[in-house]
């Protein structure tokens, strides 16, 4: 069988003078990524697909250097747009959050309204698997838009309820070409 794997960037260095797409990996969200670089489920990997935020492309970075597997950087797959508020802390971003996909028809102060961002990252991917030749595909993008990419897939209305556990570095997999949800989101450490 062959997967289509959509990786969401583990943890970040948060830093509030810097804009969010530009943060890059923590510590922790490194040594996770490095945990599972050569992991077996990996091994008929033959795309890797990023983001072009710092996280994503770090994580992407670490992936491709174990397997010798390039990344191909498509910028639309960035996370959903939250520049008009710039970074909030803890409970203001779960709000936020919580009303981007309550109200996928609004945008909540300023935020790219979840429908456009859907619409967006399926472009793009639909883009990539109408390319696709041989092997596995990984996506390594964000947590937002990966939940609005598989509640599509998965035939499921934008709800938080479908969106991977607190934290990042989670993963979800389908099947090619079929698009057929395998799993929902795990930690990527059961890849």
């Amino acid at each position: 069988m062959t997967v289509f794997r959509y990786l969401s960037h583990p943890q970040v260095q948060i830093d509030p003078a810097v804009p969010v797409p530009q943060w890059g990996l923590s510590d922790v969200g490194r040594a996770r990524t490095r945990a599972i670089a050569n992991a077996k489920s990996l091994q008929l990997t033959t795309q890797i697909i990023s983001s072009a935020e710092t996280k994503a492309v770090e994580t992407a970075s670490i992936i491709s250097s174990a397997m010798s597997v390039p990344i191909t950087i498509v910028e639309a797959t960035h996370e959903n747009d939250r520049s008009a508020t710039g970074y909030l802390k803890g409970e203001a971003f779960e709000h936020a959050a919580d009303q981007f996909f309550a109200h996928p028809q609004q945008s909540y102060l300023g935020w790219e309204r979840a429908v456009d961002a859907q619409a967006r990252i399926l472009r793009e991917t639909q883009s990539i698997l109408e390319s696709w030749q041989a092997g596995d595909i990984l996506m390594v993008g964000h947590g937002g838009v990966g939940t609005l990419l598989y509640c599509h897939f998965a035939r499921l209305p934008i709800k938080r309820i479908a969106d991977q556990p607190p934290g990042g570095g989670n993963f979800w997999s389908m099947s090619m070409p079929e698009s057929k949800i395998l799993h929902g989101w795990q930690p990527m450490e059961q890849l």
